[in-house]
């Protein structure tokens, strides 16, 4: 079974992540411009371009459990992480431009005021230099060692990403807490297996 997917997977190519990405916001804009996102416009697109970023980012948290499991799908990381980052700098674009109107106070403020607004700016903040840094020039010319602790900021970010998206609806929606929960799962694994491979190593 796993020799199976692992063939399967082989097939597809990297770049199809992109294209998934590129389908995934045609189809949200659709909607809006269509008139389909609900009486909300900006809402809607402003919320939907950030939960398929999160999304995106948990397809990345997953792919190093599921090589744990046999099942190696790990030259899609750097187009899933990338095509996350680009969902998520367009959710932010979009408060900014569509629902703040680029009014530099009330952006200062709501920052400050509203504290989830805070723990998403952050997450974006997180991400800008994993998104740059996500390139083989970048990992030779800071070296592997340094590029790699560099990348251990995608977890901190998945999960204030996360926070962030239960923090938004005054009531905790399903969807938003089911997110919360499968992020904590993997970073809670992650972290069991590196405590695990320490204690074998002493």
């Amino acid at each position: 079974m796993i020799d199976a997917i692992n063939r399967t997977v082989r097939r597809i190519p990297a770049w199809s992540v992109y294209v998934l990405g590129l389908l995934v916001f045609g189809f949200i804009m659709a909607l809006v411009i269509t008139n389909n996102a609900g009486p909300d416009p900006v809402k809607a697109l402003e919320k939907g371009l950030g939960e398929r970023g999160l999304q995106f980012l948990i397809f990345a948290l997953c792919i190093t459990p599921l090589r744990w499991a046999g099942v190696n799908a790990i030259k899609f990381r750097r187009a899933v992480g990338l095509v996350a980052f680009g969902f998520i700098a367009l959710h932010f674009a979009t408060w900014i431009v569509l629902d703040m109107g680029l009014r530099v106070s009330e952006i200062t403020s709501d920052l400050f005021k509203r504290p989830y607004i805070l723990i998403g700016f952050g997450a974006f903040l997180g991400m800008i230099p994993l998104a740059i840094t996500s390139n083989n020039r970048s990992i030779k010319k800071l070296g592997a060692g340094t590029w790699k602790r560099l990348h251990w900021l995608a977890y901190p970010a998945t999960l204030a990403g996360a926070v962030h998206f239960v923090m938004i609806g005054k009531v905790y929606a399903v969807d938003a807490l089911f997110y919360l929960a499968v992020v904590l799962v993997l970073l809670a694994a992650r972290w069991w297996r590196s405590r695990r491979q320490v204690g074998v190593a002493a």
